[in-house]
């Protein structure tokens, strides 16, 4: 049975069952990177993602309400993981300066060899655990599958 998205409310045992295995998949490929980075780097994944984010950002630094934007955390949850990267000496914090009430996360030289350090992990995990298994006709496909989602 073949519908458009949307056209119908139900959603099949089939269309459930793509549903869960998106869910089961995701779950499995996260958890597969973060015990790569674990036990070769002692580096949770989100602190990666953290890192990742400032290396990118202007100046290594970012402030704190769009680093949790751009790591999908509520602001609360960004506060905790920061505050252990700041006791781990791998990010400061810094007041900002045009408002005095907000604070940016800055990358320091600690975080950023660190970084360095695990980049080559969680790369050749990425090429292993998914890349590898797709010729460059179905990257393309599963891009534009996914970017259907992303909006």
């Amino acid at each position: 049975m073949q519908t458009r998205p949307g056209t119908d409310e139900r959603i099949t045992p089939e269309q459930l069952e793509v549903w869960r295995m998106f869910l089961r998949v995701h779950a499995r490929l996260i958890r597969r990177l973060e015990d790569d980075l674990q036990s070769k780097h002692n580096l949770p994944l989100a602190w990666y993602d953290v890192l990742v984010r400032l290396v990118e950002a202007d100046g290594h630094r970012l402030r704190m309400s769009e680093l949790a934007d751009r790591v999908m955390l509520s602001p609360s949850g960004l506060t905790r993981l920061v505050d252990r990267l700041v006791a781990e000496g791998l990010v400061r914090r810094e007041h900002a300066e045009q408002d005095g009430r907000g604070f940016y996360a800055v990358l320091t030289d600690q975080g950023y060899e660190r970084l360095r350090e695990a980049s080559g992990t969680h790369l050749r995990g990425i090429r292993e655990h998914v890349m590898s298994r797709y010729t460059d006709d179905d990257l393309r496909a599963l891009a534009t599958y996914l970017s259907r989602l992303d909006r």
